[in-house]
């Protein structure tokens, strides 16, 4: 089975090591922040011990749980045939990582981005072998959400992209294939403008949010509404990916906010932090609150 280097140990970087383990393959799960990795790791140890315990998963919590390998470095990469690279939305930061691994890995390796609106072109443009970076867009948490975009960049090459397609089949996640690389993909596209609108209403007091996230549940079918995936992603997360949005040409389909800046100065992130559009308490309980009181 391949090894695979997740580079990133945040939520997301987290959620992917923990389903590819799940999936059969030896997991590499690289930050450099020691407290990152211990913390993801205890996530993950939790995840899968509950998983388990419902019959959820094939193999026992610990086989899961061994096959993922905590690594402070990159040297590493050589050893593996997928990277996937999980760090913050921040381009020139991206960039310079897939130049360094294209450096460092055999051309075989494949490089894979999670990112949720660059273009994979534009990462790969300063590699040698852009023919071996392809996007895939895992949405969290990952254990729990099957959905995964595979994106094609311009110079991604057919088999590659076949390849990553049969490797999310693998891991048991659903492949949603996006031939044209543009920016925000499919589904951020689509879910941007829905957050947009959301986000004004409640702005313009015109329903609440826990009245928005429940008519999208009863009316729509929507498993959890758009502020409470908000909440899960991370406030400072869609401001980052909105600010990525707007310098690629695509604002159109960003929520530009005041609210959204306010949630982010008073440290409202979301789920992560334990308040975001809703309070969590200890338990993962959500609470209500109004956040036109910011």
């Amino acid at each position: 089975m391949d090894n695979v280097l997740v580079i990133g140990a945040g939520f997301m970087g987290g959620g992917i090591a923990q389903v590819v383990a799940q999936g059969g393959y030896t997991v590499y799960l690289q930050d450099i922040n020691p407290e990152s990795l211990e913390r993801t790791m205890a996530q993950i140890r939790w995840s899968t011990d509950k998983l388990a315990s419902k019959g959820k998963i094939k193999d026992s919590a610990k086989t899961v749980q061994d096959r993922i390998n905590v690594v402070k470095d990159l040297s590493i990469a050589p050893k593996c045939q997928w990277v996937i690279e999980v760090v913050f939305e921040d381009e020139k930061m991206k960039k310079d990582l897939f130049k360094e691994l294209d450096a460092t890995c055999p051309v075989e390796t494949i490089l894979a981005s999670n990112t949720s609106s660059i273009p994979i072109t534009r990462l790969a443009s300063l590699t040698k072998h852009p023919e071996r970076v392809a996007g895939m867009h895992f949405f969290g948490p990952v254990p729990m959400m099957r959905l995964v975009e595979v994106i094609k960049g311009e110079k991604t090459s057919d088999a590659v992209f076949k390849k990553s397609v049969d490797f999310i089949n693998s891991i048991g996640q659903y492949p949603v294939k996006v031939m044209k690389d543009i920016p925000g993909f499919i589904m951020n596209r689509v879910s941007g403008v829905a957050f947009r609108e959301a986000l004004s209403l409640v702005e313009n007091g015109i329903a609440t949010v826990e009245d928005v996230d429940k008519g999208m549940h009863y009316g729509f079918n929507w498993n959890i509404g758009p502020f409470e995936i908000a909440d899960n992603a991370g406030i400072d997360t869609y401001v980052r990916v909105g600010r990525s949005f707007a310098a690629l040409g695509a604002g159109d389909i960003v929520a530009a906010s005041p609210l959204m800046e306010k949630m982010l100065k008073a440290g409202r992130l979301g789920r992560k932090v334990g308040k975001g559009f809703y309070d969590y308490t200890p338990d993962g309980k959500q609470v209500p609150f109004d956040v036109t009181k910011l």
